[in-house]
C-alpha cells in the first residue's frame, strides 16, 4: 500500500514523464514531500510564478510533442495557472495540470486557499477530474494523458484533493486506450475524399492553407508529397510555420492579417482552396464576407466542431492529417499548373520593394526589428527553435525567420498572451537542450514573467533572449497610429535597466544601440550554450507591414500607412 501522492509519480512515470514544471504550496505539499523518492527519474523545474510553470510546460509540449506536466498548490496557485489553460485550449496544446486542493470534507466551505477548479477550468480544459481518493490516481491519470495526447491534442485539469494525497492505494497502473463515446482517430469517410479527389483532379487554380495541425499530426513528409505531385501552392497560419521549410518550392509564406501579399491573393483567386490542421482564424480570414468566395473549399480537421463553423464548405474530411493526404496524394492525378504557381511574381515584387528592404536592409537610421530577426537567423542558420512573445516581436519574428526543420516556431496564437514567451522558450530548451532557442520578446512582455530569469539561473538553462526595445506596447501603439487618430493612450513605457536586472540574475546582458554593434553582440551572444539577454534598442516608431486592417477582406492590403496594394 502507498499513498496517493507517491501513486501519482509512479503513474506520471508510467507515462513517461521525466520533467515537470511547478510551484510547491499547502495543499499540495505531500505531493512535494512524496517527490524526494523519485527524484532521480523525475526532474522539477522551480518556477517563480505558477503561469510561468504552465507556459513554460506548453513550450516543452509544442517542441517535444509529448504533453507538458505542472503542479501547484490550491487557490492562487491553482487560478494563477487559468491564463495557460486557456492558451493551451485554443492552440491545441497538450498539458497535464495538477492542482492541489483542500480536503473533501472542507469543499465548499471557503476554506483557506480553497478555489472552485473544476467550475474554472471546465469552459477551457478538454477534461478536468476531481480526485477525491487514492484508488482514483492512477485511473484518472492514465486517463488524462490519454485525453490530452490524442485526437486535438489539449490541457487537461486534474484537481487532488489534499485527504487523496495521503490516503492509500493498492497501486496498480493501466495505461488508457479507450473511453466509450469518444473518437479520437474517426474513419475517414471515402465519400468524402472521393468529392475531394474529384475537386482536385478538376482543379485549375488550387491552393492550399496548413496550420499546427500538420505538426500535431506528424503530416509534413505527407504534406510535402501531396503538394509535390498536384503542383499546389500553399500558405501557412502563423502556428503552422515551420511544417515546411522555408524553402520549400511551392511554399508562398504566411497567411494573414501581417502575412505575405502572395498566399493572401491567392486565397481569394483560386478556384480550389483546401484547409488542413486549421481553424479559420479571424486573423487568418479577415472579413469573412469576402474571404475566398470564389472557392470551393475542401477542409480537413481532427476536430468535426471546426469543419463548416466558420467558413462554408464543398467537402468536409474529418480525420488525422497525415492519413487523409496520404490517401488524397494516392488517389489524385498528377497535375501542373505553371501558369498558376508563377503568376504572383508582382506581389512578390512589391512586397520586396515596399516592405521587406526597408525593413531588413534599411539605408540609414536606428535599427529595425525585422532587421533584427534576420541577422539573428543568418548567425544560427535558420536551425534554431524560435519562440516569440506577442505583439509586434511576435509578427516580426514570424515574417523573418527561417526554418529548416519541424517544431522550431512556438507562440501564443489563439489567446495572443503577452508574458508567454520568456516561460515557454525555458520549456522549448529544456525539451530540446541540443538546438538553440531564440526568443524575440518586446519590452511589455518581458516585464510580465520577468522573474522567470530565476528559473533560467537555477537551473542553468541556455535561451537566448532578443528583447526588442522600443519604449512602447509597440503594437497598441501602430493601431493607435493608424485606427485612432495617433491617439496614443497608455502605451509609451519608462523601461528599467535591463543589463542591471540581468546581472541581478547571473546572466550576462549585451546592449545593442547601433547597427555596427549588432553583429559583434550576436557573436558573443551564440559564442557559448549560456542564458544570455540581448537588450536591442530598435526604432521606436516601427510598423509591422503588410498589414490586412481589421474589417478588410484579406486581399485588401496596406504596405506602408498610406499604400494600398492594388
Amino acid at each position: 500500500m502507498i499513498t496517493g501522492s507517491e501513486a501519482l509519480w509512479r503513474a506520471l512515470i508510467e507515462e513517461g514523464v521525466d520533467t515537470v514544471f511547478g510551484y510547491p504550496g499547502g495543499q499540495i505539499m505531500p505531493v512535494y514531500d512524496s517527490l524526494c523518492q523519485y527524484r532521480d527519474q523525475v526532474r522539477h523545474i522551480l518556477v517563480r510564478h505558477e503561469q510561468g510553470a504552465i507556459h513554460a510546460a506548453e513550450g516543452y509540449a509544442r517542441e517535444k510533442g509529448d504533453p507538458g506536466v505542472v503542479i501547484v498548490t490550491s487557490g492562487p496557485g491553482a487560478t494563477n495557472v487559468i491564463t495557460g489553460v486557456h492558451d493551451a485550449m485554443t492552440d491545441s496544446t497538450p498539458v497535464v495540470v495538477i492542482t492541489g486542493q483542500v480536503p473533501s470534507a472542507s469543499l465548499g466551505t471557503d476554506a483557506f486557499q480553497e478555489a472552485d477548479v473544476i467550475g474554472l477550468t471546465g469552459p477551457i480544459s478538454k477534461w478536468n477530474y476531481q480526485i477525491r481518493t487514492a484508488d482514483e490516481v492512477a485511473w484518472a491519470v492514465a486517463r488524462a494523458f490519454y485525453i490530452a495526447r490524442t485526437g486535438r491534442p489539449g490541457p487537461v485539469v486534474l484537481d487532488f484533493t489534499k485527504d487523496a494525497q495521503v490516503g492509500l492505494t493498492d497501486f496498480h497502473f493501466e495505461k488508457c486506450n479507450f473511453i466509450r463515446s469518444y473518437v479520437p482517430d474517426p474513419k475517414i469517410s471515402d465519400q468524402a475524399v472521393h468529392k475531394a479527389v474529384a475537386l482536385l483532379d478538376e482543379a485549375d487554380r488550387p491552393f492550399v492553407v496548413f496550420g499546427q495541425g500538420i505538426i500535431l499530426g506528424h503530416a509534413e513528409k505527407e504534406l510535402e508529397a501531396f503538394l509535390t505531385k498536384g503542383d499546389i501552392p500553399a500558405g501557412s497560419t502563423l502556428l503552422g510555420l515551420s511544417a515546411l521549410p522555408s524553402d520549400f518550392p511551392l511554399y508562398r509564406g504566411m497567411l494573414g492579417m501581417h502575412g505575405n501579399i502572395t498566399p493572401n491573393m491567392m486565397t481569394n483567386a483560386c478556384d480550389v482552396l483546401v484547409a488542413v490542421g486549421m481553424r479559420f482564424d479571424d486573423r487568418v480570414t479577415g472579413a469573412v464576407s469576402a474571404y475566398a468566395r470564389q472557392a470551393k473549399v475542401i477542409h480537413i480537421d481532427i476536430d468535426p466542431s471546426e469543419i463548416g463553423k466558420i467558413i462554408p464548405v464543398e467537402v468536409g474530411i474529418r480525420g488525422d492529417a497525415k492519413k487523409v493526404l496520404s490517401i488524397l496524394t494516392e488517389r489524385m492525378q498528377e497535375r501542373r499548373h505553371p501558369g498558376w504557381c508563377n503568376g504572383f511574381v508582382r506581389c512578390d515584387d512589391v512586397e520586396k520593394e515596399k516592405v521587406i528592404d526597408p525593413e531588413v536592409h534599411p539605408a540609414e537610421g536606428l535599427l529595425r526589428m525585422g532587421e533584427v530577426v534576420d541577422r539573428v537567423v543568418r548567425a544560427t542558420g535558420g536551425k534554431a527553435v524560435v519562440v516569440t512573445d506577442v505583439g509586434q516581436n511576435q509578427m516580426m519574428g514570424a515574417r523573418y525567420s527561417r526554418f529548416t526543420q519541424s517544431r522550431s516556431f512556438i507562440s501564443s496564437g489563439g489567446l495572443g498572451t503577452m508574458g508567454y514567451g520568456l516561460p515557454a522558450a525555458i520549456g522549448a530548451k529544456v525539451a530540446r537542450p541540443d538546438r538553440t532557442v531564440c526568443l524575440f520578446v518586446g519590452d511589455g512582455g518581458i516585464q510580465m514573467t520577468m522573474q522567470e530569469f530565476g528559473t533560467v539561473m537555477q537551473e542553468g538553462i541556455g535561451v537566448k533572449v532578443i528583447l526588442l526595445n522600443n519604449n512602447w506596447l509597440g503594437n497598441v501603439r501602430q493601431w493607435q497610429e493608424l485606427f485612432f487618430g495617433r491617439r496614443y493612450s497608455e502605451t509609451r513605457m519608462l523601461n528599467p535597466d535591463y543589463a542591471m536586472i540581468a546581472r541581478a540574475y547571473g546572466i550576462n546582458c549585451i546592449t545593442v544601440e547601433n547597427r555596427e554593434s549588432l553583429e559583434p553582440a550576436l557573436e558573443e551572444m551564440f559564442s557559448n550554450d549560456a542564458p544570455c539577454l540581448l537588450d536591442v534598442h530598435v526604432l521606436e516608431e516601427g510598423m509591422v507591414m503588410p498589414m490586412v486592417p481589421p474589417g478588410k477582406g484579406i486581399h485588401e492590403i496596406m504596405v506602408t500607412d498610406s499604400e494600398w496594394f492594388s
